[in-house]
């Protein structure tokens, strides 16, 4: 049956199900996993690099930030899914943080940017000659109304806020994992600590390294400025060889 309402994605199947949305959904499930937590602090992301071969420069543009973006200022996000696709939705978010950045003379508020980008999702699954995005993000931002805020979105166009969420490969094993462990009052280590330990047991690798994972924190300095912080190779190794030990050690006991 599904094959005779799959081919659009503007028709409804007799069940009521847009098949091609659902395909893109199922496309995300088998990308590399990606984690965010909100914490008092600030907000992290991790994500699974999954490097397809030895010979990729992983210095290059496109290799070394596989699945975090920088949107605006106070807002960034990290993609799970087809990354040209994603790549498409981020110019879209930066144009948008831009414009209302010109009209108003300030930082667009997160919920609204991720609002309008939702809007535009939504409308590919609505008029014939298109496809839905294959692609779901996760958007960390911070303005002065709401202060810390965790968003997620999927090709539907539907999004919500989360405390902490996961997207990708095995994605349903990861959120178990951050409902049992989430706490409202962890400090940033203690986030860093939790998205650490989901990779660990959503990724192949058996041990974490900074060719296989990308964290990225969004913080707030001096004078409510919002900071970005991508961890390079050399800051994140020692976090990562911390972990695998501690690991290490609880599977011993």
């Amino acid at each position: 049956m599904a094959k005779r309402y799959d081919s659009r994605t503007t028709i409804f199947s007799p069940e009521g199900r847009l098949h091609q949305v659902e395909y893109a959904i199922e496309a995300i499930s088998q990308a590399g996993s990606c984690v965010a937590v909100l914490t008092t602090e600030g907000v992290i992301l991790g994500a699974e690099k999954r490097i397809s071969s030895k010979l990729l420069d992983t210095k290059a543009v496109g290799v070394k930030r596989e699945k975090m973006y920088q949107i605006d200022s106070h807002v960034c996000c990290s993609i799970a899914g087809l990354t040209s696709d994603a790549n498409i939705l981020i110019n879209k978010c930066r144009l948008i943080a831009q414009s209302y950045l010109l009209t108003y003379q300030e930082p667009i508020p997160v919920d609204q940017l991720v609002r309008s980008i939702c809007d535009a999702k939504q409308s590919y699954t609505q008029f014939g000659g298109q496809r839905p995005f294959g692609t779901s993000l996760l958007y960390a931002g911070w303005d002065r109304i709401k202060g810390f805020q965790l968003y997620q979105s999927d090709p539907s166009g539907n999004y919500g806020g989360w405390k902490a969420t996961a997207i990708g490969s095995n994605h349903s094993s990861a959120s178990g994992i951050l409902l049992d462990d989430y706490k409202e009052d962890m400090s940033l280590e203690q986030g860093m600590q939790l998205v650490l330990k989901v990779l660990s047991k959503t990724m192949d690798s058996t041990t974490l390294s900074p060719e296989k994972v990308e964290i990225s924190t969004l913080t707030l300095g001096t004078g409510d400025k919002v900071q970005y912080k991508i961890y390079e190779e050399n800051e994140l190794r020692p976090k990562l060889d911390e972990f695998n030990q501690l690991a290490e050690t609880s599977k011993e006991k």
